[in-house]
């Protein structure tokens, strides 16, 4: 919340009296502490806890976004990537799948250089069967498609290239024939189907929007192990504080 360091939380005078701890670790002692199967298991059933109320929706969107550093960096896990401007950066990125709800349901922080259709393929575990996924024309691959399909579900990208042998056409997933279909037969459906890919956009937008949410990465936040912590973290605040405004507009 407070964009510290884990030395910053270790001190008494960084809390006030109500929340201050009645013992604090030392740096050393919390540093192993967060390196523990205990805790990566805590983590995992605090994503779980914070996404329930949204889990599980029909339409759901795949993107990712660049978390860069400099391009000096000696950061050994990080890797020269193509980011949204067309230059090539040094750094990480989120993979992310999120629903119409606006939930991030699944997600995996990797090196700036993993292709984007690869990663997808680990953020299908929740995936509803009969639910729907629309991404851009990076996730138009025949793996992606075919492994969606599997888990009994729909997907739906611009087409980067249509096969011209019919042997080739013949090969390639069910759901991808449908989709160079919808793209010839019906064009203004099948942008009307990509407009909705807006929704990962604003969730990105949002994850980053606000005090205490995900900014770039701050000079101490470096290898991929410690990346990975802080991304988990900011966006464990985002679902709570997404479920906590919500709450107040029920009851408002």
């Amino acid at each position: 919340m407070h964009d510290r360091p884990l030395s910053w939380a270790c001190r008494r005078e960084s809390y006030t009296t109500r929340f201050r701890p009645r013992r604090l670790p030392s740096v050393s002692r919390f540093s192993r502490r967060l390196r523990t199967r205990r805790f990566a298991r805590l983590r995992a059933l605090l994503h779980e806890e914070l996404i329930a109320q949204g889990a599980g929706a029909a339409l759901s969107f795949l993107d990712g976004k660049a978390l860069p550093i400099g391009d000096w960096s000696v950061d050994r896990d990080a890797r020269d990537g193509a980011v949204r401007t067309g230059r090539f950066r040094r750094g990480y990125k989120i993979h992310g799948r999120v629903n119409s709800a606006g939930f991030i349901e699944e997600y995996s922080v990797r090196s700036l250089n993993e292709g984007e259709p690869k990663v997808a393929r680990t953020l299908l575990r929740r995936l509803p069967v009969g639910g729907a996924v629309v991404a851009d024309a990076n996730y138009d691959s025949g793996l992606l498609y075919g492994a969606i399909e599997r888990r009994g579900a729909w997907f739906f990208t611009p087409i980067k290239g249509e096969a011209k042998a019919p042997a080739t056409f013949r090969k390639m997933p069910e759901s991808r024939r449908q989709a160079i279909a919808l793209w010839k037969e019906t064009p203004s459906l099948a942008q009307r189907a990509m407009a909705a890919r807006s929704t990962i956009e604003r969730v990105f937008a949002h994850l980053c929007g606000f005090g205490g949410g995900l900014g770039p990465l701050p000079a101490w936040v470096r290898r991929l192990s410690r990346v990975r912590l802080w991304v988990e973290a900011k966006i464990a605040i985002y679902h709570a504080r997404l479920l906590a405004r919500r709450a107040l507009q029920s009851t408002g």
